[in-house]
């Protein structure tokens, strides 16, 4: 696989594909109808895809206004560690510049490990001290 026969697009992906992605890595997925709503509901997309499959996606969740959330960071564990991710992080970046306003907050959930990734994109931990760890309930 060579970089350049990988196609980004700033766009959703097909529920089908998304739902099958979200398999691949071991997360559950929800009704497709329910997929297909957040799908609908997000803010901004990127989807990689290679031989018109798709291999990778990212997201931007939140209120458009005030508060921005990067979601769904997914790269199939067959194309990992070829900067894919780093990919679909940048094009995520240049949409929180042009559209975040001034004092916006944008948040994400780490997968353990991972923090260094997203601390190259500005990100950083919260060490508990004056904004706390971070919380989040799972139904």
């Amino acid at each position: 696989m060579s970089a350049s026969q990988i196609i980004l697009k700033e766009e959703p992906p097909k529920v089908v594909d998304f739902a099958s992605l979200r398999s691949i890595v071991g997360w559950e997925n929800p009704e497709l109808s329910i997929i297909q709503s957040s799908i609908d509901s997000s803010l901004f997309w990127v989807s990689l895809y290679l031989e018109n499959q798709l291999i990778g996606c990212g997201r931007v969740i939140g209120d458009d206004a005030m508060y921005f959330y990067v979601q769904d960071i997914i790269v199939n564990p067959e194309h990992q560690k070829r900067g894919l991710g780093f990919q679909i992080m940048q094009s995520i970046n240049r949409y929180l510049t042009l559209h975040c306003p001034v004092g916006s907050t944008v948040g994400l959930l780490s997968a353990y490990g991972k923090e260094k990734f997203y601390e190259k994109f500005g990100f950083t931990s919260r060490d508990g001290q004056t904004l706390g760890l971070g919380m989040c309930k799972f139904i």
